[in-house]
């Protein structure tokens, strides 16, 4: 019951944290630095060609898109090719970064990218995240206050038609930013998620740049912490994008999940052991069962549960699949748990179709070339 108890008070801090969130505000510029917007792609998927076409639809007066594949005959250069034409007035380059030898193959291709970057300021944007016309401007205004050298954008995630997908991106919507949001208000955001990223080529290189990042498999919450822990500041931006995470049939997607609860727990320890107060439905059902005249307890929880994803699904994200796939949240709540505690065990991970190791501080062991 106590552990339940925490849980609750979590659920407050979410929705405090909620709102302490949507009061943020950042300063308007009244000039805007020149930004080089990085993207790697791998392969084309159904989207890929409207995600690309948010980045060149970006209204911002002095943009430079960089765009990265490992090899040219990648279906995803076509794509690029196809988009850069579209937009001529847009200073734009595509680039063969080649094939990476170590496991994080998006940090190769931004190392490859950042070659060519002609500006300090710059965006790193997943290949499968869709902007807003206005993103650009507001994450440079957030990145532009004093003491600021990274800004971390929240995303809505779109799942695709199966189950699996749908659960996951309903849990993402509500839990995974409910978390978030707790932790900057009690602390701030010291750690970065990685869709979409905001920073300096010297913030990086203070940090010891992309090649020490390439290290890692959670390489972004890795950039932000070691900047947080450098002094500097971490913002979680106003502005959400759009996170396309596909169409993950139940092994594959348990395998994600389970990829992503060990590298957290090797990344951030005690952190892991602490997400059981964000698991308030799994820990109420276990005290039902245990004594089960406490079952107004559960209606409760749920009750709470479910004012912690209004305010993140709904106030915050403005996510319109809610409405319809609200009844799966206990679905997800109870494959969330069982992930966590799985997490704890184990430090091999699949990820490519590689077998990896992780180290104890959330780097890889003996990486092996890549082979495509």
């Amino acid at each position: 019951m106590c552990l339940l108890t925490g849980s609750l008070v979590y659920c407050v801090l979410a929705m405090l944290g909620a709102r302490s969130y949507l009061r943020a505000k950042a300063v308007p510029l009244e000039v805007w630095p020149p930004v080089t917007v990085m993207r790697p792609l791998a392969g084309a998927e159904d989207n890929t060609e409207a995600n690309l076409r948010s980045l060149f639809s970006q209204d911002y007066p002095d943009l430079e898109v960089l765009l990265s594949v490992h090899t040219p005959d990648d279906p995803a250069a076509a794509v690029a090719r196809r988009v850069m034409a579209t937009f001529p007035g847009v200073r734009s380059r595509l680039v063969v970064a080649g094939i990476s030898p170590m496991p994080n193959a998006k940090v190769w291709s931004l190392r490859a990218l950042m070659l060519e970057a002609r500006h300090e300021n710059l965006l790193m944007s997943d290949s499968d995240v869709r902007l807003d016309p206005d993103c650009l401007r507001g994450v440079v205004e957030e990145l532009s206050q004093p003491g600021v050298a990274l800004v971390t954008c929240p995303y809505r995630a779109v799942g695709g038609p199966k189950f699996w997908s749908r659960v996951e991106a309903l849990g993402l919507n509500t839990d995974f930013l409910a978390g978030m949001l707790t932790q900057r208000y009690l602390n701030g955001m010291d750690f970065a998620i990685g869709p979409t990223i905001a920073t300096r080529q010297g913030e990086l290189e203070a940090i010891g740049g992309l090649a020490h990042l390439q290290r890692y498999l959670a390489e972004d919450f890795v950039m932000g912490n070691m900047m947080f822990e450098r002094g500097r500041k971490v913002i979680l931006s106003r502005h959400v994008v759009e996170h396309h995470i596909g169409n993950d049939d139940f092994l594959k997607n348990w395998r994600h999940r389970l990829r992503w609860a060990r590298s957290t727990r090797r990344s951030r320890p005690w952190g892991y052991v602490g997400e059981l107060f964000t698991k308030p439905v799994a820990l109420a059902l276990f005290c039902c069962a245990a004594v089960p005249s406490l079952w107004p307890v559960l209606l409760l929880t749920v009750a709470v549960r479910a004012l912690v994803a209004w305010n993140t699904a709904v106030r915050i994200l403005k996510d319109p699949a809610i409405a319809r796939y609200w009844w799966l949240l206990p679905v997800e709540d109870l494959a969330t748990f069982a992930t966590w505690a799985l997490g704890f065990f184990g430090k091999t991970i699949q990820w490519r179709g590689r077998d990896l190791i992780l180290a104890r501080d959330g780097s890889f062991e003996m990486p092996a070339p890549m082979v495509d």
